[in-house]
C-alpha cells in the first residue's frame, strides 16, 4: 500500500516537481554557460601583457585583477546575486526567466556581431540556440503552471482554505 500512496502522491504533485526538474535542468545548464564564457575569456586574453590590456580599455581589470577573471558586465559593473530575481510566485517567476533568456540570447547577438574569430562565434552561437530552447521550456512549463494553478486553484501546491 505504501508504494501505491506514493505513485498516487507523484501524480497528484506533477505541476510540483516537473517545474523543479526543469529548472534544476537549466539553472545547471546556466552555470555550465557561464563557466563555458569564463574559459573562452581567458583563452582570448591567455599571454596578454598589461599594455594589451591598457589598448583593449581594460587597463583598470588589470590593475585590480592581474590575468584573473572577475564578473562584470560589460561596462564594468560587478555581477551579484541580486541579479536572480525570485518572488516565489511561480507566474512572476517564470515570467522573469523568459525574460532573462531573451536579453541573454541579445547578448549573445550583440557579442556574436563584435568579434570576427570563428571559434568564438561558434561558442557563442551554441549559446545563444542554448537560451532559445530555455526560452521555449519556461514558456511551456508556464503554461502548464498558469493551467493547473486555473484548475485547481492552488498556488506552489497548497490547496486554498476557504
Amino acid at each position: 500500500m505504501p508504494h501505491l500512496n506514493k505513485a498516487l502522491l507523484n501524480r497528484s504533485c506533477q505541476h510540483v516537481h516537473k517545474p523543479k526538474a526543469l529548472l534544476t535542468d537549466i539553472g545547471t545548464e546556466e552555470l555550465a554557460h557561464m563557466e563555458m564564457i569564463a574559459a573562452m575569456v581567458y583563452k582570448l586574453v591567455d599571454g596578454a601583457t598589461p599594455k594589451d590590456y591598457e589598448e583593449a580599455g581594460w587597463g583598470g581589470q588589470y590593475a585590480q585583477h592581474n590575468h584573473g577573471l572577475f564578473w562584470t558586465d560589460a561596462n564594468g559593473v560587478p555581477w551579484c546575486a541580486s541579479y536572480i530575481a525570485c518572488l516565489g510566485d511561480p507566474i512572476a517567476d517564470l515570467t522573469e526567466d523568459m525574460a532573462a533568456e531573451q536579453k541573454a540570447r541579445v547578448t549573445y547577438e550583440h557579442l556574436i556581431q563584435l568579434t570576427d574569430d570563428p571559434c568564438v562565434k561558434d561558442t557563442l552561437r551554441f549559446l545563444w540556440q542554448r537560451e532559445v530552447v530555455h526560452f521555449q521550456r519556461f514558456g511551456e512549463m508556464l503554461n502548464t503552471v498558469q493551467e493547473h494553478m486555473s484548475k485547481s486553484n492552488m498556488w506552489c501546491g497548497c490547496e486554498m482554505k476557504e
